[in-house]
């Protein structure tokens, strides 16, 4: 059981503190993601449960998904300088949540990814903002407890622009991955959507999902997501 526990604290720590990502149906490739796109389906969500989806439409580096409803939990907003420190923080609230320190006592599965949304700072030398959440397992999120200091998220339909990338996620490289998935959409029906959808000055700017344990060295993947609302006009575009 001890042995259990350290693997779950295992995933969670590189989740908080490097960075890698994606989430669930077919991709081809199951090697690890390369500099951009979309190619492979994470190992982690072979061993534990991630939140469901439909791939809508596939791009040139980039992926349109269609998220079934889900519940996160969430921390409250954290000023700092850098994902990887806020990432230390959010981790000891999160990690105690999982094993029960919650309003119910009870103890909750680990589920990959974490997620931290992200808006960024005006400045380099000024504190960003970011949300760090943990994704409630299907069989918890009917009666998920909640914590101090913590939120509970209630995703509904959610559709996400993903880019995928490789390695140890650092502070530089989500911001570079992430212009790079702007830079990707630019023209495309999705960018008009994407662009309504983070008009809303509290809106993140992007989210950084994680998923690998800090003793995996091959195969990590790491995504860099923009959310977004669907209206049925852009749906009909995107079909033609």
């Amino acid at each position: 059981m001890a042995d259990f526990h350290l693997f779950k604290l295992s995933i969670l720590l590189v989740c908080l503190f490097s960075a890698s990502t994606s989430t669930s149906t077919s991709m081809a490739n199951k090697g690890g993601a390369g500099a951009g796109g979309v190619a492979v389906f994470p190992p982690t969500c072979d061993r534990i449960e991630c939140p469901t989806y439909d791939v809508i439409h596939t791009g040139t580096d980039f992926e349109i998904r269609r998220y079934n409803s889900s519940m996160w939990i969430s921390t409250q907003p954290i000023d700092d300088i850098s994902l990887v420190d806020a990432g230390k923080i959010a981790f000891f609230q999160l990690f105690d949540y999982i094993q029960g320190k919650n309003d119910n006592n009870e103890k909750i599965e680990m589920t990959a990814p974490v997620i931290s949304e992200v808006k960024p700072s005006d400045g380099p030398f000024c504190a960003s903002s970011f949300v760090v959440s943990f994704f409630v397992p299907t069989k918890n999120q009917a009666t998920a407890p909640s914590a101090k200091g913590l939120n509970l998220q209630k995703w509904g339909l959610t559709y996400v622009a993903v880019r995928q990338f490789s390695g140890f996620a650092m502070d530089d490289d989500v911001g570079q991955q992430a212009a790079a998935l702007y830079s990707s959409i630019e023209g495309t029906v999705w960018s008009e959507a994407i662009d309504k959808s983070h008009s809303a000055k509290d809106s993140a700017e992007y989210i950084v999902a994680q998923y690998n344990s800090p003793f995996e060295f091959k195969n990590r993947v790491n995504e860099i997501w923009l959310t977004f609302d669907m209206e049925a006009t852009f749906l009909a575009a995107a079909a033609v």
